[in-house]
């Protein structure tokens, strides 16, 4: 069985639409069109066995079950089961794919037409269709406490065109924008939901996913059950799946080991380590990503408004002496937050910060710093975040950076450290996005959610953003994309300390597992043999 890369049309409206899109390529106007699916979306899930439910091992309670105020990278892998977005991505390229929206296209550079996939309910009854598309991104573009308007900045608004068809108008051209609705921004909500719930729809989330949602115990676990009018009829196998909360990641492992579970991720080489001793009792999977530990400052407030401070801080660090003793040598040292080897990196920054205490202290020196400076360095209370904080902790106290460490969970950290901007500096697991410009937007744009201060990015960096943002071949974007990596390794607006693989381990009866270069499994079409 074969999937084509745009459906065939069912009725003469749809018909119609995509006349209308194929007049529009023909003029020339057409800026992307959705690419063909691959081999693996297209091959048949017909054997896969039905029912079960996959319990699985999450390091991290969720920050929100809402997409739209959600801003931990560890809410992902909950998120993913309970809304589909409008676009999707190929987990080994990243590349975008049919979601709900089944074709798109550029009208012009800043008028982005959408094409919905008909037939699709809300786990709550409510119709999925142009209306909805407008409720959801509306509402992410104004709700006070979304997360997602920095990745949305270039949304200017929304038209209803038809019943199954979305136009969305830009400020600026944004070739990002489909990959950037493959990620929270395009998880598609319950309208009928989040209007009645208010705040509390954080808790009581409904999407168009494969599972809806049951229950969530805080730091307990987080259960989802099949939703039997998913409009993908293969889908799901499974029963539910729930999220059992095993903030230790040896606990977790050995509840896999154990059969107490059926999958762990987000686990450390010393996990690996252990995991390769049971032998044909578990399944080890390691595949690189494009994750990194990086340091989030908050440069917004003394001492890190001072560029010398951050970039002492950056000289400071001894990434590679962080490789072996946190990751065991199996991470790559990083520079920014593109890794090696990824189109969007320029070789020409790696080595940019290298190991130089003297050079440390020279710069604190002249921040006015000579007799040391103290940091309120934030870090998750888990055993294995505390070991990395201590590491990079010893680094900086060598060079007069004293750090005094605050704990807590993962949510607890976000709510602290990100939204109130409590705090000096924290070190987090970038999972990085499915386009590279959210990465830099996310982190260093004026409202990106992992800018604490919402400090607006240097000049240099937001232009070459606007210009990565409307070059559309990846050719046309790796200039831009340099420029974007110079400006933050310049004004050293973070630490980047190093990548790391994705590490799972799972029993030897999940099935239909495949790795992510996000790092962030989906657990979407896993089915357990009997």
């Amino acid at each position: 069985m074969s999937e084509s890369n745009i459906e065939t049309p069912r009725d003469g409206a749809a018909l119609l639409r995509r006349r209308r899109l194929l007049q529009l390529m023909a003029a020339g106007t057409t800026m992307a069109l959705v690419p063909g699916v691959s081999a693996m979306r297209a091959t048949a899930q017909t054997a896969a066995p039905k029912g079960g439910v996959l319990r699985v091992s999450a390091p991290f309670n969720p920050s929100s079950l809402d997409p739209v105020t959600s801003g931990a990278g560890s809410d992902h892998m909950i998120l993913y089961s309970l809304y589909d977005t409008l676009v999707d991505f190929e987990p080994e390229t990243l590349q975008p794919v049919p979601g709900l929206s089944t074709e798109w296209a550029f009208e012009t550079p800043t008028r982005l037409v959408m094409t919905l996939r008909e037939g699709v309910k809300f786990h709550d009854g409510t119709d999925f269709d142009a209306e909805a598309v407008k409720a959801n991104l509306d509402r992410a573009l104004t709700d006070p406490r979304s997360t997602a308007k920095g990745d949305l900045a270039s949304v200017e608004s929304v038209d209803v065109v038809e019943t199954h068809v979305v136009a969305i108008n830009l400020n600026r051209p944004d070739s990002a924008l489909p990959l950037i609705l493959a990620d929270r921004p395009g998880m598609m909500a319950s309208p009928t939901a989040f209007a009645e719930e208010g705040r509390n729809f954080d808790r009581t989330p409904v999407g168009t996913g494969p599972f809806s949602f049951v229950s969530w115990n805080d730091g307990d676990a987080v259960e989802m059950a099949r939703f039997d009018g998913y409009w993908d009829e293969e889908l799901p196998h499974l029963d539910g799946i729930v999220f059992r909360v095993i903030t230790d990641l040896n606990t977790g492992l050995r509840s896999v080991i154990a059969g107490e579970s059926d999958f762990v991720y987000r686990l450390n080489p010393q996990q690996k380590l252990v995991a390769d001793r049971m032998g044909d009792k578990v399944v080890v999977r390691t595949s690189p990503t494009v994750a990194n530990y990086h340091i989030v400052f908050n440069y917004a407030k003394p001492p890190l408004n001072d560029v010398r401070v951050r970039q002492a801080i950056n000289y400071a660090v001894d990434r590679e002496a962080f490789n072996q003793a946190a990751l065991l040598g199996l991470g790559t040292v990083a520079q920014t937050m593109l890794p090696p080897g990824y189109w969007a990196h320029d070789e020409a920054h790696d080595g940019f910060f290298t190991h130089d205490p003297d050079k440390a202290r020279a710069l604190l020196a002249e921040a006015g710093y000579a007799d040391g400076v103290q940091l309120q360095y934030y870090s998750n209370a888990d055993q294995s975040s505390q070991q990395r904080a201590e590491i990079i902790m010893e680094q900086l106290r060598q060079v007069g950076i004293n750090c005094v460490l605050t704990t807590g969970s993962n949510s607890d950290m976000f709510q602290r450290f990100m939204v109130r901007g409590e705090g000096d500096a924290i070190m987090v697991n970038w999972t990085g996005r499915p386009d590279p410009v959210q990465c830099f937007l996310f982190v260093y744009g004026e409202q990106g959610a992992n800018n604490p201060g919402k400090v607006p990015p240097p000049p240099e960096m937001a232009e070459a953003i606007a210009e990565a943002q409307a070059a559309v071949s990846q050719e046309d974007r790796k200039p831009a994309f340099s420029r974007i990596e110079q400006a933050a390794l310049e004004h050293a607006l973070s630490c980047e300390v190093a990548f790391v693989p994705a590490i799972e381990v799972h029993s030897p009866k999940v099935g239909g597992y495949q790795p992510s270069l996000l790092g962030k499994p989906k657990f979407n079409r896993l089915y357990l043999e009997s």
